[in-house]
């Protein structure tokens, strides 16, 4: 009898058990920091849904969103027409939040933020400047203490939304560029040694002497490593944060498919190096259950999860864009 109660208790439990829904995500590491609490915070208040997302490159992401081996995708360069065609089913860019790529780098003995160009970052990741002395840094940074050092560029070494980003305004700024590495998630380096996501190209930067590498702004903050102050379209030197990301968001003229890049935007107050960052989500999911959950969840993220996105060194989606986003979710079924 006891054994039979034992067994009866353990029905009802597993009956009245919600049953647990696993979605599975991949790509940008630009925005990992936000989506990983975002993920967490919804799984807390809806614990019958797991959000599992792999950090694995703007590149992989697309790869696996557009091969339908994940719910959904994430990236930092938007999808190509190509990439689009290509794809097995129709896939929605949703903008989640604004964030900065920004110049890191490890030059003992210096006080202050460094100068940059965008003529001198080109130049360097082209392998035209390469001591932290020369006389073009120099320049622009009168009164610091620049070593005859080598500068040991840092890249990324997997396909990467940050690389587009920082690529698409390289590509913006140097005529040489633009006709030679140009802009995409992963290019041919003219010189460099790679690194995977921005989690290794900060931990090189970090413990490699004269070296420079782009990284999120937050993997800069939360790492402690010194990054520069970029000279934007208006002649204005500026520092990432989020006011100058907000922005450099403030001309965009947003299309409908909402492929916008706002690299080298014009205006004073402007971070020249800002990007929006987007979810991939397929029109359809064979799982009509995820399909709801997934769209649960994009409303979440466009009101309340706009709320968490500064302690994280996010700027979130201009008002505007917020309410243009909000129409296009209601048109995923």
């Amino acid at each position: 009898m006891r054994r039979f109660l034992t067994l009866f208790c353990l029905c009802v439990i597993a009956v009245a058990a919600p049953a647990q829904t696993k979605l599975n995500g991949a790509g940008a590491t630009f925005p990992y920091p936000i989506y990983s609490k975002w993920f967490s915070d919804y799984h807390n208040a809806h614990p019958d849904v797991e959000i599992n997302y792999q950090s694995i490159g703007s590149g992989g992401g697309i790869r696996q969103v557009t091969s339908g081996t994940v719910d959904f995708g994430a990236s930092d360069g938007p999808m190509s027409d190509q990439q689009l065609s290509d794809s097995k089913v129709k896939i929605y860019h949703i903008p989640t939040v604004l964030g900065s790529v920004v110049p890191a780098y490890n030059v003992p003995g210096v006080g202050g933020d460094l100068k940059f160009t965008g003529a001198i970052l080109a130049n360097i990741f082209l392998g035209h400047i390469t001591s932290w002395n020369d006389a073009a840094i120099v320049k622009e940074n009168p009164g610091a203490k620049l070593p005859n050092l080598p500068i040991v560029v840092v890249h990324r070494s997997d396909g990467s939304g940050t690389t587009y980003v920082w690529t698409d305004y390289l590509s913006k700024v140097s005529p040489e560029w633009a006709g030679g590495p140009s802009k995409n998630t992963s290019v041919k380096w003219p010189l460099g040694l790679g690194a995977k996501g921005n989690e290794g190209v900060a931990g090189m930067v970090r413990q490699t002497e004269g070296a420079i590498g782009y990284i999120e702004l937050i993997y800069a903050e939360q790492n402690k490593i010194a990054f520069g102050v970029v000279k934007n379209a208006a002649g204005q030197y500026i520092k990432a944060s989020l006011g100058s990301t907000t922005a450099a968001a403030a001309s965009a003229k947003m299309p409908s498919d909402y492929r916008v890049s706002i690299t080298n935007a014009p205006g004073k107050e402007a971070y020249p190096i800002s990007s929006f960052t987007w979810l991939l989500i397929p029109a359809h999911n064979a799982d009509a259950n995820k399909q709801k959950i997934i769209v649960d969840f994009l409303n979440w993220m466009v009101t309340d999860g706009q709320k968490e996105t500064t302690q994280l060194t996010y700027a979130p989606l201009p008002a505007e864009v917020a309410t243009k986003v909000k129409a296009t979710i209601a048109s995923i079924k």
